[in-house]
């Protein structure tokens, strides 16, 4: 055997054995009846399903101030896990107004019911058809759910992830829904230019290709749910609203006084935020500094 052909055998046989030690380290099928929640994990030409644990602390009524957005994503969830037509869904807005928080309480609220959720990174999401496969023969209701989905203009992954979307969407099994978050209504950034492109045309108004493009991704969710940064009204409800229940929870007595407030609204303005994100942090930082202080 020449040496060339002898290096050839040598690689020949090192992939054969970093394929089955691959395979020997790939996790078990997912039980779906005793786990709620998982990851897809991509590797080269082959993903699988991981088990994580979702379990929040959150329940849909602990969610404050975005009463009509918790309506419209129970009604929407609650036709799915009755099999009746529903949409998929893109939760857009303000950082830190609970649409994350949002998708975990659903499951809390509904994961007895039938109701998983399969978290799908970004980039993930072009495995789609992969993905559906997985999931279309379980007897479970699943949530899709890409947590923080945006692009940049000259993002390739944005064309080719509508593809993906415009394919496994029209042939996607009837127990599958996708829910996504992102701070962008369109998932792209905006521009002023892009109006520029506008026309009139017979007296009718016809937007140029830069928005029709911006629109087209978000538009394959039949359900866009907006979230807006909190009023200092809502955002103190919401801090009372966690001080009450982590106060509970570490057995500590205290009363909503003003200088309280002012302690809460002083919090907010240092970080430029008012959200039920910041509400918990406060409530988090007073109520750990007083139960420290009553030991």
């Amino acid at each position: 055997m020449s040496e060339q052909a002898f290096q050839r055998a040598i690689l020949a046989e090192l992939k054969r054995i970093a394929s089955a030690l691959e395979q020997d380290h790939r996790p078990p099928e997912v039980d779906w009846r005793s786990v709620e929640a998982g990851v897809w994990r991509q590797r080269e030409n082959d993903g699988w399903i991981e088990p994580i644990s979702a379990a929040s602390p959150v329940a849909l009524t602990d969610l404050v101030g975005i009463d009509r957005q918790r309506e419209r994503i129970v009604t929407n969830t609650r036709q799915f896990l009755d099999r009746l037509p529903a949409n998929n869904v893109l939760l857009w807005g303000a950082r830190g107004t609970g649409k994350s928080s949002l998708i975990r309480a659903l499951l809390r609220a509904y994961a007895v019911e039938g109701l998983r959720v399969l978290q799908v990174d970004r980039d993930d999401l072009l495995h789609l058809p992969a993905i559906l496969s997985h999931l279309s023969a379980q007897p479970f209701r699943f949530i899709l759910y890409s947590d923080d989905l945006s692009f940049e203009r000259n993002d390739a992954n944005y064309k080719r992830l509508k593809s993906a979307l415009d394919g496994a969407l029209s042939s996607a099994p009837d127990n599958v829904l996708i829910y996504a978050t992102s701070n962008r209504r369109h998932l792209l950034p905006e521009s002023s230019t892009d109006n520029l492109q506008a026309s009139w045309v017979d007296g009718e108004l016809h937007p140029g290709d830069a928005i029709e493009e911006t629109i087209s991704l978000s538009d394959r969710f039949g359900l866009w749910i907006s979230f807006y940064p909190f009023n200092q009204d809502t955002y103190l409800a919401a801090v009372q609203h966690w001080i009450g229940q982590l106060a509970v929870r570490h057995g500590l007595e205290y009363q909503w006084t003003e200088a309280l407030q002012k302690e809460a609204v002083s919090f907010a303005q240092a970080r430029g935020v008012r959200s039920g994100r910041s509400a918990w942090q406060f409530a988090c930082q007073w109520v750990g500094a007083a139960a420290l202080q009553s030991y």
